[in-house]
């Protein structure tokens, strides 16, 4: 039982990417396997799942409030660490051939991560190392960030700033340590 527990709890440090990997070594493999295949860093990567899920295989958003006490519906069909909703998380399933894919597998998580950024890039034109504007589509989606929905969004714009400092922050941390992390691997 502890062992189920302590591979499903969020990391001790989630702000540094040298600690989330040397507490979880397979995620490290994950993320660079998503890294090569759709050629999106993992700083970027690690970044989104830390603005979408905190690390938390479970994250859900909150419930509405009925007559502002009783739990109601949720917002969206957002789970897991990348927080796909349903939809996009059955093209992805679809699109990729991976139909046993589940939203609360880091390992899948971060190749629907990668994946996402690089149809972004093929479908909105935006760089893949973009953190900002590719933080803005996965938010926004592809059909709200090219209606610039993000001009009235004024939450959509502080979490693609706070995504794009955070990834610069992972940047530089891995710099420190994926030297180590590749000889381990």
């Amino acid at each position: 039982f502890s062992l189920i527990v302590s591979c499903s709890s969020i990391p001790a440090n989630t702000q540094n990417a040298c600690s989330i990997f040397s507490e979880r070594y397979f995620w490290y493999k994950h993320a660079k396997n998503s890294s090569e295949k759709y050629n999106v860093p993992i700083h970027l990567i690690l970044a989104f799942v830390n603005q979408e899920s905190g690390f938390n295989r479970w994250a859900r958003p909150k419930r509405t409030k009925l007559f502002k006490v009783v739990p109601y519906k949720r917002p969206s069909s957002s789970l897991g660490y990348s927080q796909a909703v349903k939809k996009t998380w059955q093209q992805y399933k679809n699109e990729t051939n991976n139909p046993l894919a589940l939203r609360t597998r880091f390992k899948d998580s971060v190749m629907f991560i990668g994946w996402y950024i690089s149809k972004t890039n093929g479908i909105n034109k935006i760089p893949l190392h973009d953190s900002y504007r590719q933080y803005l589509n996965y938010y926004l989606g592809w059909g709200g960030y090219s209606k610039k929905v993000y001009k009235k969004d004024k939450k959509a714009i502080i979490f693609a700033k706070s995504v794009q400092k955070q990834s610069q922050v992972y940047k530089s941390q891995l710099k420190e340590c994926e030297k180590n992390l590749n000889n381990k691997y």
